[in-house]
């Protein structure tokens, strides 16, 4: 089964529709004990990474010792930034500091929120990845965004290049939403699924 973590700031909606059309079982859950017997993890956000604090408060400890004893975990959007040191959206809230550094705004030059369909750029092969066309559209909703790291396995240009998609071990995250994007997006959970 896989955990959907309710803490107040997903689309969480979209995502278990998503993974009930791969035929996948999923639960919404904000219970700690049922996050942590799950055999994978699926954190949505939306909205402001204060939020976060209510997942730190609350969920933080269940989440981390999950993914310590290799349950694999997915981040979206929010979910993604939460998995890094932090945010300059809300510097109090701390991040699971998985990911080195911290989430920014996107510059003045710029819209934001960066809103609709952009290219992923692919870097390496990974798990998450497997099958995806380098160049792919995803959808996008988010004013902050995620710097490059050594564990960035996609990014996209806007307002300069950020981390797109990030994977290490059994820890991933997007900061596009794949249950909006359509069969690039399913093919990202699918693989996700599979693991």
């Amino acid at each position: 089964m896989i955990a959907i973590v309710d803490y107040g700031a997903g689309n969480i909606r979209s995502v278990k529709k998503a993974l009930e059309h791969l035929g996948v079982e999923a639960q919404v859950t904000a219970d700690p004990q049922v996050i942590a017997a799950a055999e994978k993890i699926v954190m949505p956000g939306v909205g402001h990474f204060c939020r976060c604090d209510v997942l730190n408060k609350n969920l933080r400890e269940s989440i981390l010792g999950a993914i310590s004893r290799g349950v694999p975990f997915l981040g979206i959007c929010v979910g993604m930034q939460w998995l890094f040191g932090g945010s300059t959206e809300a510097p109090e809230t701390c991040g699971a500091n998985l990911f080195p550094g911290e989430c920014s705004r996107f510059p003045a030059e710029v819209k934001s929120p960066h809103v609709g369909w952009n290219r992923i750029h692919i870097h390496n092969g990974s798990k998450l990845m497997r099958g995806v066309e380098n160049g792919a559209f995803v959808y996008y909703t988010h004013s902050y965004r995620a710097p490059v790291v050594t564990e960035t396995i996609a990014s996209t240009e806007y307002g300069g290049v950020f981390s797109a998609a990030v994977e290490n071990g059994n820890v991933f995250g997007v900061q596009f939403h794949p249950e909006k994007s359509g069969p690039t997006g399913l093919k990202i959970l699918e693989n996700f699924c599979g693991l």
